[in-house]
């Protein structure tokens, strides 16, 4: 005993290490646990590798675009290279095969997304016009798009124009009392028009058309001014554009009002004639997405054609013996599905939610689960490979969300037991299934809730409910009865469908105004921050796709995004990045703007970024500011202090002196053109010089801080500014003299 006294005694030589290095070790030994403690965790859980390797190359996109440029992007791709080639260090067979194989799998598919949205930038991107032009295009009309609701045509023209060497892709509005019958894709055209080259967002957080611009290869947008010459006649083709415009018009012509316009919609994915009034309450009311044609409408025409055929074949004893059922109707759904697609003008979104519906039925077709996450995986790699840019968008998120909120919901072991069948009778049956259906929808309003708000400033409280009456009546009772009305009208007997499907629709719109017609329906919130949209997203996919009581995690990262979202204030001051508009919050209800406009874009824009309802106010017209010809002053109290606020706001030559004196008076200046030098205001100057390079601008005078939209874009080809994107945090008056 002695002798191993003397032997433990002697192999314990670090007790009598100085503190420094025994830190060091004990460092060194936390680490070296972490790998082992990792591979203990996973092999503990069962979990689907494909959904997270789907995620795993979604971060690879969402990383393409929220890194700056080539350098960032390079040296991404570098330590993905990194991690792969330490992934390859640990041995294959031992104790860490999950994050050997968790490392390399994830690495390269982070990898493998930022390739793929860089290689699909670079290869149909297309810079816009440098600046807004006045002048003749002439091409082939490549798509048209009539907005009856509007008054106008969209034309997408495959053009050449004055001063742009090369062939570009211009859209064009044209007054509907304009159109004519050669006006059709494939016609080549010769017209004037005023062009502006696609707008980026306008404010920090708002819409970036630039960036969709850029992926569609559009080169800029505007309207016809004058005549339109027809130079040649449509070359063929064309058929399946002739067939769903007479579609829509024939349904129009049975069904008249705002529930023909949703039929045409429905059946032809035509909604230009929608009343805007309409489309506003389906919108606030959370239904807008049965106007769309998306997966909810492709998988009821093939869920319907599946469902049909095999009642169907089944009535013939000698066919069910001999034909595999399932694979017949999964291939008479495709087909529907297909076609149902091609008839609706095959948008992206709508390609996307026939390729999924097609997945799922060579699920069926193969005896395998039809809803289950790596089924979502494949339909997802397939979308993000072919479109990555759709992942920036709300329709790609959206439509994905719900679907794992649903599978990851239903397939919960609480909800497993909730829908156990046990001895009960219909009416306890029917209500559970009710409750679970009223749950579900609650479900998907809650996942749906941070993509609305990033993306649209605004979500809807009443959006589940009314779901839970609209999506069974659309797609139980519209839509059929729509298929029966067409098919009725070849025999002329289509009166009565077509009477029962306007009594249908007007429900639905019943139901919409009545739902946005509610207190509190639609809440308005400022501009979410892209980190805390991302948070939000980290804890959804963690809650969805792992299983058991580590899947709770997820609410961690969720609810401190929800809690900083919710104590956010709105901006103080809101710029346009043509200095022409401002916004000034938090002196009332009402939005303070420096001008009014003819048009509903700016002033909706300013509200949705302010997360304000309601309307705009003037500044002239509010007391507390003092307004004249050339400049508008108003001094906000914020954190404590005041700002003085200096604007400008007419175009006349000012006294060198006056204007220095007022702007030395300022803390914040504000202009559409450039500003002398002499001009120092004691914190800001915000004119033509600085928001050429910093975009439009949100300000919060109590914190300190400027967004601007510029640093929000990086060295992407759609964007413009090259410069200094962020000006300085609280500038002195000679670093604001740009």
């Amino acid at each position: 005993m002695a002798s191993m006294a003397a032997v433990e005694t002697e192999a314990e030589p670090a007790v009598n290490l100085p503190v420094e290095p025994a830190r060091h070790w004990a460092n060194y030994r936390r680490l070296s646990s972490i790998l082992p403690s990792s591979n203990a965790f996973l092999a503990a859980r069962p979990f689907e590798r494909a959904p997270w390797l789907a995620v795993a190359f979604l971060a690879g996109i969402a990383s393409w675009l929220e890194l700056d440029g080539p350098w960032q992007w390079m040296a991404l791709l570098a330590a993905c290279a990194a991690v792969a080639a330490l992934a390859l260090t640990i041995p294959r067979e031992g104790s860490l095969d999950y994050v050997r194989l968790a490392l390399l799998s994830l690495a390269l598919m982070v990898a493998a997304g930022c390739v793929t949205a860089w290689s699909k930038s670079a290869l149909v991107g297309k810079s816009g016009v440098g600046h807004p032009t006045f002048g003749w295009v002439e091409g082939r009309i490549l798509d048209r798009q009539e907005e009856s609701a509007r008054g106008r045509v969209r034309l997408l023209i495959d053009a050449r124009m004055e001063g742009v060497p090369g062939a570009v892709r211009v859209r064009v509005n044209l007054p509907l009392a304009q159109d004519r019958p050669g006006l059709a894709e494939g016609a080549t055209v010769r017209l004037r028009a005023r062009l502006m080259p696609p707008a980026p967002p306008m404010l920090p957080g708002g819409y970036d058309f630039a960036r969709a611009a850029w992926f569609q290869g559009l080169a800029a947008t505007g309207s016809v001014v004058g005549p339109v010459d027809v130079l040649a006649p449509p070359e063929g083709g064309g058929l399946l554009r002739r067939w769903r415009q007479h579609l829509a018009d024939h349904i129009r012509a049975r069904l008249a009002g705002s529930p023909g316009s949703i039929a045409a919609a429905l059946a032809s994915g035509d909604r230009g004639s929608i009343a805007p009034t309409d489309e506003d309450a389906m919108r606030d009311a959370g239904l807008t997405h049965l106007l769309s044609i998306s997966g909810l409408h492709v998988s009821a025409v093939i869920a319907a054609v599946y469902f049909l055929t095999v009642r169907l074949f089944a009535l013939f004893p000698f066919v069910a013996l001999r034909v595999r059922l399932p694979i017949v109707a999964a291939a008479a759904g495709a087909l529907a599905g297909i076609a149902y697609t091609l008839l609706t003008g095959s948008e992206v979104p709508t390609v996307r939610s026939c390729i999924g519906a097609l997945l799922v039925l060579a699920a069926l077709a193969l005896g395998r689960d039809p809803l289950s996450l790596r089924m979502l995986a494949v339909a997802a790699f397939f979308v993000m490979v072919f479109w990555p840019e759709a992942v920036f968008g709300p329709s790609f998120q959206m439509s994905f969300a719900s679907v794992i909120a649903i599978i990851a919901f239903h397939g919960s072991a609480p909800a497993k037991r909730f829908l156990a069948a046990r001895d009960e009778g219909v009416p306890l049956r029917l209500g559970r299934h009710l409750v679970m259906l009223l749950a579900t929808g609650v479900v998907i309003e809650l996942a749906l809730m941070p993509i609305g708000l990033f993306h649209f400033h605004r979500a809807g409280i009443y959006g589940a409910a009314a779901n839970v009456i609209a999506i069974p009546l659309t797609t139980f009772v519209t839509m059929p009865l729509i298929a029966l009305a067409l098919a009725l009208d070849v025999v002329g007997a289509g009166g009565p469908a077509w009477w029962l499907t306007g009594k249908s629709l007007e429900l639905l719109l019943w139901l919409a105004h009545v739902t946005a017609g509610q207190p509190g329906a639609v809440t308005l919130m400022p501009s979410m921050p892209p980190w805390m949209f991302a948070l939000f997203v980290a804890g959804g996919l963690w809650l969805a796709l792992w299983t058991g009581t580590v899947r709770l995690w997820g609410f961690v990262p969720a609810a401190v995004a929800a809690l900083v979202f919710a104590t956010m204030r709105p901006p103080d001051i809101l710029v346009s990045g043509d200095g022409r508009h401002v916004g000034i919050t938090g002196e009332g209800a009402e939005l303070l703007v420096l001008r009014q406009t003819r048009g509903d874009y700016t002033r909706e824009n300013l509200l949705e970024m302010a997360g304000m309802e309601g309307d705009v106010r003037p500044l002239d017209t509010w007391p507390g500011a003092a307004c004249n010809g050339d400049f508008c002053r108003i001094t906000l109290e914020r954190g404590g202090r005041s700002f003085a606020v200096l604007m400008a706001r007419g175009q006349d030559l000012v006294a060198i002196n006056e204007l220095q004196r007022a702007c030395a008076a300022a803390d914040i200046v504000i202009a559409d053109r450039r500003l002398p030098r002499t001009c120092l205001p004691r914190m800001l100057k915000a004119d033509r010089a600085l928001l050429a390079r910093t975009g439009g601008l949100a300000i919060d005078l109590a914190a300190g801080t400027v967004r601007t939209v510029a640093e929000t874009q990086g060295h992407h080809g759609w964007y413009r500014w090259r410069a200094t994107r962020r000006p300085e945090a609280a500038p002195s008056p000679a670093s604001t003299d740009q």
